[in-house]
């Protein structure tokens, strides 16, 4: 069976993730205990159930220290993938106070006295941080739910076995994304956006790439990222990893670094059968792709 646990900070878009789930089709099962996940497991799987989604998160407070283990014996007959879902504790912040809703943390463990939301946040961050260190992580923190359900989508068209490389271009002037496992800053290139008749246009429009791959600095830069990638790829495919994500940044996120993902993403999808025959690969552009969120 695909089991998909969906967990992360609250605000952060869970609910949106696993209705992109629930649209593709997939069982789903919000706010499970965490005690009945292999029970449900077994009882899916009974009944001839193939692919499942279930959000648990720290909303079942101390009791989610025991998943990883657990997910480590469904491990042993099942394909496991762990979404997590993140967003800086400035925009969740913003989500709490726009939505009037309650972080379900706020309340301490006596009942009696209440934490303030940024204590809150903190706590869930302190609870979830062993799920978050193996899983595939998204910072939602600049994302739509347009976006990030079409993100989820994205990701489930990938393979279950093997290591998925995620190409994304973001602008630095919003964040690093926080999901990032390699951080290229082409900053230093000539900027489309002062050129007037390039300004409103993007990486992915011909006078763009016309402009861009005439300029011998953005062909060095391009040539030496993919050789870096190249190097250390074979590395990370050992290490066991289910995702890597190399993120592009530029200063708007607009021009530069969503040219270079698309080039970097194309050469290594012509060249994947030679590197490693389970390697699939995803393009994302955070700034062409969303505005801030609101929904969560």
């Amino acid at each position: 069976m695909q089991i998909n646990l969906i967990t992360g900070i609250s605000g952060s878009g869970k609910s949106v993730a696993l209705r992109a789930f629930e649209d593709a089709g997939y069982d789903c099962v919000d706010n499970l205990p965490v005690t009945l996940l292999e029970n449900l497991i077994g009882t899916l799987e009974s009944e001839g159930c193939e692919q499942v989604a279930v959000a648990i998160d720290a909303r079942r407070g101390e009791s989610i220290s025991q998943l990883p283990l657990i997910l480590e014996n469904l491990q042993r007959e099942h394909q496991v993938r762990i979404i997590f879902l993140n967003a800086s504790t400035e925009t969740l912040v913003q989500r709490f106070s726009e939505t009037r809703r309650r972080h379900p943390l706020s309340l301490n463990t006596n009942q009696s006295t209440s934490a303030t939301l940024i204590e809150a946040i903190d706590r869930e961050r302190d609870l979830l941080e062993a799920l978050r260190a193996q899983a595939h992580s998204i910072d939602t923190s600049n994302l739509s739910a347009h976006a990030l359900r079409s993100w989820i989508q994205d990701l489930l068209q990938d393979k279950p076995a093997g290591l998925t490389v995620i190409f994304e271009s973001f602008g630095f002037k919003k964040g690093v994304p926080s999901e990032a496992d390699l951080v290229f800053d082409v900053r230093c290139l000539p900027n489309p956006h002062y050129d007037k008749s390039l300004r409103p246009l993007t990486g992915n429009d011909k006078p763009v790439k016309e402009f861009l791959e005439k300029i011998s600095e953005v062909v060095a830069m391009e040539s030496d990222i993919t050789h870096f990638i190249e190097k250390w790829l074979p590395h990370y495919i050992a290490d066991g990893r289910s995702y890597l994500t190399i993120a592009i940044g530029c200063t708007g996120g607009q021009h530069r670094s969503v040219y270079l993902v698309n080039r970097l993403s194309a050469h290594f999808k012509a060249k994947k059968d030679l590197i490693q025959s389970q390697l699939n690969f995803l393009n994302r552009h955070r700034e062409l792709d969303s505005i801030p969120a609101t929904e969560a």
